[in-house]
C-alpha cells in the first residue's frame, strides 16, 4: 500500500515549530499522511492528504526517507514524506483529525506515537532544520 505525507515545518532554529496531528481513530500522535488514490502520483497523495487533515496547501520541499512498515491490517505500507511550508488555510476538526498543533521538534519528538515518526522527524532536523 503506498501513502504520503508531511513535515510541515514553520520558522528556524530556536523558533522552529512542526505540525503533529492527533487521529482520534487511533488515539495517536503523527504526522499528517495519508493513502494513495488510483492514477495519483506520491507527490499529489501527500499534498491531498495534507490540505484533507490539517487545512493547509502547502509547497513540497525536499523529500524525507520513507517509512515501511505493517499496518494495523497487516499490510505492507510504504510511506513518503516531504518537507511542507504552509501557503494557505486553517486547521479545523475533521474525521481523521481532531487536534493539529504546532510544538517544537524536542517535542514532537517526545510526543510522536510511533517509532517510524521519530525517524522521520530525525531526518528532517539531520538537513539543517535544528532547534
Amino acid at each position: 500500500m503506498r501513502a504520503a505525507g508531511g513535515v510541515i515545518a514553520r520558522g528556524s532554529g530556536a523558533d522552529l515549530e512542526i505540525v503533529i496531528v492527533h487521529r482520534p481513530r487511533y488515539d495517536d500522535w503523527t504526522f499528517p499522511k495519508g493513502k494513495a488514490e488510483s492514477g495519483e502520483t506520491d507527490e499529489q497523495t501527500a499534498l491531498r492528504e495534507v490540505l484533507e487533515e490539517t487545512g493547509f496547501e502547502c509547497n513540497l520541499g525536499e523529500e524525507l526517507p520513507s517509512v515501511t512498515y505493517r499496518d494495523h491490517k497487516d499490510r505492507s505500507k510504504i510511506v513518503r514524506y516531504w518537507v511542507m511550508t504552509v501557503n494557505a488555510g486553517a486547521f479545523e476538526p475533521n474525521d481523521e483529525v481532531d487536534v493539529l498543533e504546532w510544538v517544537s521538534a524536542t517535542e514532537a519528538g517526545e510526543r510522536l506515537t510511533y517509532d517510524h515518526d521519530v525517524d522521520v522527524l530525525s531526518a528532517f532536523l539531520s538537513l539543517g532544520h535544528a532547534e
